[in-house]
Parts: structure tokens; C-alpha cells; sequence
């Protein structure tokens, strides 16, 4: 079958050289081929996380989601280490760099990686996407939704972060962006402010704002889950992985 594949937990060498979990999905019977790294939302490590992992298997392509909070909470359900990472202000940036990193040298040391590594992220995730990209030779990144590229988190906010758009210049790879309408993290003029030093820049990107849509759109177990905008950004997605990731 085209969509065989094999899921299993792993361990993998992270920022500062820990041993971190991961979750990995693979076709089976396909090479050389690209690889994602997944960098979960917020909620944490998760199953439906882990359903999307499968999904690019699925469409042929090796996949890695790193547990960003294996640290604070090895073996805890993704709610608890949700709240324990939530409690300590979020991931730091540099961590996450480093396990983002780590990922993908995991990916393109499998014996069916064709050498070319891409991420995306979703929430939380599509920020630190972003923040991989500039920070990493990455050959294509995607960030779905991310906030707090452009503004600060407002002041009570679960997550101890600072705007990363200053990286923008040292962005390593073109950049899908998905964000919806009617969110508010980030609001549409944030993306418009990030989509404006992009162009300056004069990098390869593409945004696409779906009207109808707030945050989370992509996530089918939630109220916030928008059929039609999550069926247009799959087929985006599949086509920009497509170009950038296939060959």
C-alpha cells in the first residue's frame, strides 16, 4: 500500500546533548525522501499531535515530533507537562532551537532521507517555526498561525517569550505562512507587519489569510476547527512540501 507506515516512540539527541522523546512515522518501501520536523502546540505532545505526525508518513514523508517538554515532565500525560512547561514560562528559545535541531539531524541521518528537512508548527509551534528557520539550514518551514513573532505576549499570558521578527533577515528557507481572520494571536495586523519586512527583505514566502477562520483552524478535535480552511492549507501545504521537499 502507498500509505504503509511504522509509528513509534524514539529518543533522540536534543539541545545540550539530552536524550529527549520523540515520535516518529515513516512510509514504508519509499526513498530517498524529505523529512518534517512537527513541533507541537501548546497543549503539549499529544495525540492528535501525533495523528498529523502519521499524516505526512502517510503522504511519504519521513516525520519527527520532538516532546519539547520531556524535560520538565518525562512520562507525564500531555495535559500535566502542558501546565508544568506553562508554569516555567514556555520553551526557551535556545532550547528549542537545539531540540529542533536535533530532530532534523535525526531525520537526515536515516538510511530513506533524501538530505532535505523541513518543519512546521502549529500555535506555539508555528512561532518556533519560524524562530527554527532563521536559526537552522532548513530547506522549507511552515508556521500555522504562530504569535508573538512580530508583538510580545500581553501580560499574564502562559508563555515567557519575546518577538523574534529581528531574526527575519537570517531566514535559511522559504516560508509558508496560515493564519486566519478573526484570530487574535496573532491578529491579521501582525501578519501584515511580519509579511512587510519579509517582502523588504526580499525572502521567499507566501501568507495566506483565511476569512471565517480564528485560531487553531487545523485542529479537528476543537470548536475552532474550520473544514474548508483546513482542506485549502493541507492542499497548500502538500503543494509547497511538494516543491521544496520532493526530489
Amino acid at each position: 500500500m502507498d500509505d504503509a507506515m511504522r509509528a513509534e516512540t524514539v529518543m533522540i539527541t536534543g539541545a545540550g546533548g539530552d536524550e529527549i522523546e520523540a515520535y516518529l512515522a515513516q512510509p514504508l518501501e519509499r526513498g530517498p525522501v524529505g523529512g518534517v520536523v512537527v513541533i507541537h502546540h501548546m497543549p503539549g505532545y499529544d495525540e492528535p499531535t501525533k495523528e498529523i505526525t502519521r499524516r505526512f508518513a502517510a503522504r511519504g514523508y519521513l516525520a519527527l515530533c520532538p516532546n519539547l517538554y520531556w524535560r520538565e515532565a518525562p512520562g507525564a500525560s500531555p495535559d500535566d507537562a502542558a501546565a508544568t512547561a506553562r508554569a516555567a514560562g514556555g520553551v526557551p528559545d535556545d532550547r528549542l532551537v537545539g531540540d529542533v535541531g536535533g530532530a532534523a539531524a535525526h531525520l537526515r541521518a536515516l538510511e530513506s532521507s533524501n538530505g532535505k528537512v523541513a518543519t512546521i508548527g502549529y500555535c506555539s509551534g508555528g512561532r518556533q517555526s519560524f524562530l527554527a528557520a532563521c536559526r537552522l539550514p532548513l530547506d522549507a518551514a511552515v508556521d500555522c498561525y504562530g504569535a508573538f513573532v512580530v508583538a510580545a505576549p500581553p501580560e499574564g499570558a502562559p508563555v515567557n517569550v519575546k518577538p523574534v521578527v529581528q531574526l527575519a533577515k537570517d531566514l535559511s528557507c522559504p516560508l509558508l505562512g496560515l493564519f486566519g481572520a478573526e484570530d487574535q494571536f496573532p491578529p491579521p495586523a501582525e501578519v501584515a507587519q511580519l509579511e512587510k519586512v519579509l517582502a523588504d527583505l526580499g525572502k521567499n514566502y507566501s501568507f495566506l489569510i483565511y476569512e471565517g477562520a480564528g485560531h487553531a483552524f487545523f485542529s479537528t478535535d476543537r470548536p475552532s476547527y474550520r473544514p474548508e480552511a483546513a482542506k485549502e492549507g493541507w492542499e497548500r501545504i502538500w503543494e509547497f512540501f511538494g516543491r521544496y521537499l520532493d526530489g
